[in-house]
């Protein structure tokens, strides 16, 4: 597989969150983003910190804009311990330099955080945002999760990424059942959190997205029309490099 043009122009720089056209945009398979993510580290040379930095501020201006259409400014950030965690740890700094009330939910246990992920945690925890750990497969995790986000304004999901095959496991089910039953606006993280990336059904359950804000091109299970029930709208973020053609 072979990235044509790889640095295709926005057409302005401030033009770097759009809405996913399904007419015209470029869809991504699974491996297509795995192999555009390698692709972008190992060829191009921009570092995995610096996309994943890009992508949660993308994510982050999203997420703001849904804060000021409904006045609110309490927000929970459910974190996996892999790369879609690391970005919903950048999205909190950005929401707290914005002067929003974030409290982050690691969904497992942090010794797990790895890599560019850590980094972002660890700055995220310097600058004393309010974390906390739960754990999926313990206690009644719909209880937990309603004393932890019960009086949020809005949820980001940044549990799982594209490259999560199912079925769900370790009770991430039942916790991404919780999360819905909060009956709170979320925005999904790249794809909403048990949501197949090449097929567009869900992996028993998944997140139910008011938007999801997906990296440098989108997913191919959203050309299934049902899909939108689990994303909602969906926007693409740049994360500074972006597939124009895939051969």
């Amino acid at each position: 597989m072979q990235f044509i043009d790889a640095l295709k122009p926005n057409s302005i720089i401030g033009d770097m969150i759009r809405k996913f056209d399904r007419q015209t945009d470029i869809v991504l398979t699974r491996q297509q983003v795995r192999d555009f993510d390698s692709w972008a580290i190992n060829t191009a040379g921009v570092l995995g910190a610096i996309l994943m930095e890009n992508a949660g501020r993308g994510c982050a201006q999203i997420v703001i804009d849904e804060l000021k259409k409904r006045k609110a400014s309490k927000v929970c950030v459910f974190c996996g311990t892999g790369n879609n965690g690391g970005d919903g740890f950048v999205i909190a700094r950005h929401l707290v330099n914005c002067g929003f009330d974030v409290i982050i939910v690691v969904c497992g246990s942090s010794s797990k955080i790895k890599a560019d992920t850590l980094v972002n945690y660890k700055i995220a925890s310097n600058m004393k945002i309010a974390i906390k750990e739960l754990q999926p497969c313990s206690g009644d995790i719909g209880k937990s999760t309603a004393a932890i986000a019960g009086d949020c304004d809005l949820i980001v999901d940044a549990i799982f990424g594209t490259g999560l095959v199912g079925p769900l496991a370790g009770g991430f089910d039942k916790l991404i059942d919780a999360i819905n039953s909060l009956k709170k606006p979320i925005i999904a993280v790249d794809i909403p959190s048990g949501l197949d990336c090449d097929i567009g059904e869900p992996l028993e359950t998944a997140v139910k997205a008011t938007a999801t804000v997906t990296f440098a091109a989108a997913k191919k299970g959203f050309e299934n029309q049902r899909s939108i029930e689990y994303t909602g709208d969906v926007y693409i973020a740049s994360i500074g490099i972006e597939p124009k053609e895939i051969r």
